[in-house]
């Protein structure tokens, strides 16, 4: 019993580093979140994937920023900010219906502020 819930949280830690991994790409979704839920869910199931995420060069800085201080840093800032610009602009290319252009609008802008608004380190 106990080794199938271990491999259950890292299942969870898996899926959660994998959208983490999405969301890098997807200005939709966010990539701190996941990956703080991948540094826990690997803390209760893989010594080793526990210690290389928090230890990465990249995700453990973002880990460890959003941990200590709740801040985003400034380049993660930027590539959001260009990620949001290019899905939009794709959107603007491909004549999206207005009602989903707005909706996009309106949820890429919340993001951007969320982002903004966040301490940079």
């Amino acid at each position: 019993m106990k080794r199938t819930i271990k491999y259950f949280w890292l299942l969870l830690g898996l899926s959660s580093l994998g959208l983490a991994f999405l969301g890098v790409i997807l200005p939709l979704l966010p990539t701190v979140p996941f990956l703080l839920l991948a540094a826990f869910f690997f803390a209760k199931s893989s010594d080793k994937l526990h210690s290389w995420l928090i230890n990465h060069h990249l995700f453990g800085t973002m880990i460890s920023d959003w941990h200590e201080k709740g801040a985003i840093n400034k380049k993660a800032k930027y590539f959001a900010t260009l990620s949001v610009a290019l899905v939009l602009s794709l959107s603007l290319y491909l004549a999206l219906k207005p009602l989903v252009l707005t909706i996009q609008i309106i949820l890429l802008t919340l993001v951007l502020l969320f982002i903004w608004t966040r301490p940079n380190e």
